[in-house]
């Protein structure tokens, strides 16, 4: 046992996060490295995505939110959105199965009414399975973007100043947080981007406000268990002060 599981195994419950974001990135250039088509990485992203929910669930992370499909995604080429789609299929007719057997509860964010009638139908019936399930809550981001989700919320507000079930001065960030396609979902702790970007890409914008961001350079496709319990890791050494002072060590006994 190397000092590095060691320390997953027996981290408190303290340090471990309890709601995970990832921006699974990099399929694309992982596939190019190899002199294979895009959809060759988002294939081999999938696989990795699975095992990552696996060991996710397994290490004790209540909520693991993945940005599957961007509102900016559906801007690339029709080929590649098509397989992705037909990808999408698969894995809520096929996979969703072991989603069940596994007691995870599937939830999707995003706006879902960009998809087709057959998608929307194979996300609804998905949740509905899982809904009752006890384990980790498995958050698909999905036609995703914050700045989209943020307006939905204000719009949602809006509409209760103008029929005058509350007033402007009342209002609040919790409010806001319940309209959130995220409502009722504690914001994420960690955050975790592969590949060496350094941004947020219209991720959770406003959840991530106090969240602790983890950047790798791993590719998606390389990304795996080991990869997260390093995060892991490096979640555990940072000291969480949400805009305050820190609070002092207890003196060892």
């Amino acid at each position: 046992m190397t000092m590095e599981s060691s320390l997953i195994e027996t981290a408190s419950f303290d340090c471990m996060p309890s709601h995970v974001a990832i921006i699974m990135d990099g399929n694309g250039r992982w596939a190019k490295k190899r002199k294979k088509n895009r959809i060759f990485g988002h294939r081999r992203g999938a696989q990795v995505m699975e095992n990552i929910i696996a060991h996710a669930a397994k290490s004790g992370v209540r909520y693991l939110t993945l940005y599957g499909f961007s509102k900016e995604n559906w801007h690339r080429p029709p080929t590649e959105v098509r397989e992705l789609m037909v990808m999408m299929r698969f894995y809520l007719a096929h996979k969703i199965a072991d989603i069940h057997a596994q007691n995870l509860r599937l939830i999707v964010i995003g706006a879902r009414a960009d998809f087709d009638a057959d998608i929307i139908k194979l996300i609804d019936e998905a949740e509905n399975l899982t809904r009752n399930n006890s384990g980790m809550t498995l958050v698909m981001a999905l036609s995703y973007g914050g700045k989209q989700d943020i307006l939905r919320a204000l719009q949602n507000l809006s509409e209760d100043l103008v029929a005058g079930r509350m007033c402007a001065e009342a209002l609040t960030t919790d409010m806001l947080a319940k309209k959130l396609d995220t409502g009722g979902i504690p914001d994420p702790d960690l955050m975790i981007r592969t590949s060496g970007e350094y941004r947020l890409s219209n991720f959770l914008l406003f959840q991530l406000a106090y969240t602790e961001l983890y950047f790798t350079d791993t590719l998606w496709p390389d990304f795996d268990a080991q990869a997260l319990d390093q995060a892991f890791l490096e979640y555990a050494k940072r000291h969480r002060r949400y805009g305050g002072l820190a609070l002092p060590q207890r003196a060892k006994a």
